[in-house]
């Protein structure tokens, strides 16, 4: 089991409850096929770096999970099958990833050093 990170741009015409329905079916899918969600942070509608399908916004949602190895290719499928996915990316995480990750989830900072 390895630790992943999948951001995935919705078109940004979809309602809050499609939009909703489409996070709960990609997490369904990491869990059926045996693998555990540790996080989802939905970000919403943020503007495109470049307009992609004539859109130049999109809804940004990032889920971090663990799952065996060959189940990021069944998921990648299902990613380029939805039509209402514009763009993903999966990410393998490493153990610092992971740590910097809870870090971050449960709001601890890390103190500076200062320059001597």
């Amino acid at each position: 089991m390895n630790n992943y990170e999948l951001m995935v741009i919705f078109t940004p015409v979809l309602s809050d409850d499609e939009f909703k329905a489409e996070q709960k079916k990609f997490a369904g899918l990491v869990t059926e096929n045996g693998g555990s969600i540790v996080a989802e942070n939905p970000w919403g509608l943020k503007s495109l770096a470049y307009p992609i399908q004539k859109k130049t916004t999109g809804l940004y949602w990032v889920m971090e999970y663990i799952a065996p190895s060959d189940f990021n290719e069944k998921l990648k499928i299902q990613l380029l099958r939805d039509e209402s996915v514009m763009r993903h990316m999966f990410t393998a995480l490493d153990k610092y990833a992971v740590e910097y990750n809870e870090r971050k989830r449960s709001g601890v900072q890390k103190k500076k050093k200062k320059a001597e």
